[in-house]
């Protein structure tokens, strides 16, 4: 019997014991989480929406976290507050003009606040200012501009199919002209007429150059045209 309870308060004190750690390490990563354990200071902020954001949220600057949200109050029909909760020796970065803004880890991650940095002559923050705040893009409006679209591509898509099955059909002028191939040979020997003509012209061009009553029309535009290049390379 004697054994059987020193058992029993053995394993009662593993219980007890191993309850306490538990309970120490749960209470030292929230306090980590939350900041209880470091010097803060506190930002506010305000929004008209704040998107899903919760007590508890990250606070980031330049990509690292820096905070937390501390309290979120509805102060009218139009203004959320926002209470941060920022790690003491971050004080030295923050500007006066930061802006806050909602993000989120990743696509599909919890809400964040952002912490935009500010200009470099603009003072440091105080205790408790109050920092500008710029709206977040709802997940909603971006859904539903992806959806209008992906409707237009979709009906762009079939004018082009239908275009393109008119055109393999030979309806249309660019379809005489890709599957009827008598306007492609006509096509053709319009240009061969144009290349003999072209060449017809400076034969006669070249007869007239040589005809007395032209003669001197021609060498008096050659000789203007020589005086012309010489008096462009001496201003060189």
């Amino acid at each position: 019997m004697d054994t059987h309870t020193q058992k029993f308060k053995v394993r009662l004190g593993l219980f007890v014991a191993g309850g306490l750690a538990l309970f120490v390490i749960a209470i030292f990563i929230i306090g980590k989480q939350k900041n209880l354990f470091d010097p803060v200071f506190k930002l506010t902020s305000t929004f008209y929406n704040v998107s899903g954001l919760q007590v508890g949220n990250n606070i980031r600057f330049s990509g690292i976290n820096v905070g937390t949200v501390d309290n979120i109050i509805i102060i009218n029909d139009s203004t959320v507050k926002v209470d941060m909760l920022i790690k003491k020796e971050i004080k030295q970065f923050i500007k006066s003009d930061c802006e806050v803004a909602i993000g989120s880890e990743g696509l599909i991650g919890d809400r964040l606040l952002i912490i935009t940095q500010g200009s470099v002559n603009a003072p440091l923050v105080k205790d408790g200012q109050h920092l500008a705040s710029a709206e977040p893009v709802e997940i909603d409006a971006i859904m539903a501009s992806l959806q209008v679209t992906a409707g237009n591509v979709e009906i762009i898509t079939q004018q082009l199919a239908e275009i393109m099955y008119k055109i393999n059909k030979g309806n249309g002028t660019l379809g005489r002209l890709i599957q009827d191939s008598s306007i492609a040979e006509n096509f053709n020997q319009t240009m061969v007429n144009l290349e003999k003509s072209s060449k017809g012209l400076d034969e006669n061009m070249e007869a007239a150059k040589h005809n007395i009553l032209l003669k001197g029309f021609f060498n008096k535009k050659a000789k203007a045209a020589e005086k012309k290049k010489k008096d462009a390379l001496e201003k060189k």
